[in-house]
């Protein structure tokens, strides 16, 4: 599609710039056409009044036909000229379209993929149970409550889907204001609180405070993400570190956990969208691989930076740079 699309567009090119060579062409020949004329014609009179020698017509003609001849090959060399340069023109115009449609392209795969599993695991469950003549009323609660299960991480998913979409806009705007980095954490840190109960991981604030020109939600939701996973990954009784520094007007902070770290083949792929690290090794920790994505995206639309730093065995830290 892009290749005709490339074509046409090349084709477009070419006519609109030899539409104007062959514009001046016929132009210039016709100025040095009548201006060889009038030269005939003054030497002719010149010739008739004094006896000199006149022009030789068929050098006149000769001439015409040299310089048809020239500007025929000056156009041919435009043509071929801007026929290279207009294809690669068009190759540059298009490169942004292509790239927005393949990734729309792979968005809707990715999406499609993920949405599949719990569909079939929720359709499957019920046409299994509506077979079943002697259901009892204990076996449909716990298939509602499975399907539940399934309904919410499908909710879970979608929204995570609208965030990432809202996030890759580029001319979506936030609302940015003066707002204290501890107050950021210290909601951030409720909300993943019951998780790290349940887990017994203690988790330990060392971040000075810092007041940023930020939006405050999303940041929030940004340190959720990182402190959720630093919970996940990580072995009961371990502790999640959060720090800071201030480096040339910039703030840094660090989520450092003491986890099941991250294969150093599996770090430049982190970020990418629905990207999950060996499943072998995560099978019991649940997830889409989309939070690490809405994260860098609201830390770029904050002109800041994000790197994850880890080892296999040792953990894994986080840090954000605005």
């Amino acid at each position: 599609m892009f290749q005709k699309a490339r074509l046409k567009l090349t084709s477009w090119y070419l006519l609109i710039i030899m539409l104007i060579s062959v514009s001046f062409s016929v132009a210039i020949y016709g100025v040095l056409t009548n201006e060889l004329n009038r030269v005939e014609r003054v030497q002719r009179l010149r010739y008739e009044r004094r006896m000199r020698p006149a022009i030789d017509p068929e050098v006149i003609i000769e001439t015409k036909n040299r310089l048809m001849a020239i500007l025929i090959l000056i156009n041919l060399g435009i043509l071929g000229v801007s026929g290279v340069a207009g294809y690669f023109l068009a190759g540059r115009t298009l490169r942004p379209i292509k790239d927005m449609v393949d990734e729309q392209n792979r968005f809707i795969t990715d999406a499609s993929h993920e949405l599949r599993t719990p569909l079939t695991s929720l359709k499957s469950e019920i046409e299994v149970n509506l077979r079943d003549k002697d259901l009892s009323l204990r076996e449909a609660k716990k298939l509602l409550q499975s399907n539940l299960e399934d309904v919410n991480n499908l909710q879970y998913l979608s929204d995570n889907l609208i965030k990432l979409t809202q996030y890759q806009k580029t001319d979506d705007r936030h609302v940015f204001e003066k707002i204290s980095i501890l107050e950021i954490l210290d909601e951030a840190q409720k909300k993943v609180a019951n998780l790290a109960k349940h887990k017994n991981i203690n988790i330990k604030n060392k971040v000075q405070d810092f007041y940023l020109e930020a939006n405050k939600q999303s940041l929030v939701e940004v340190f959720v993400i990182l402190l959720d996973n630093a919970i996940k990954y990580s072995p009961k009784g371990k502790d999640v570190i959060i720090a800071s520094e201030k480096i040339d007007g910039k703030v840094s902070i660090s989520v450092k956990d003491y986890g099941i770290g991250i294969n150093k083949e599996d770090l430049p792929h982190l970020f990418d969208r629905f990207y999950r690290v060996d499943k072998s090794r995560t099978k019991e920790i649940s997830g889409y691989g989309l939070g690490l994505s809405i994260a860098k995206q609201i830390i770029e639309k904050h002109g800041g930076s994000i790197k994850v730093e880890s080892k296999v065995g040792k953990g894994t830290t986080f840090s954000i740079v605005i």
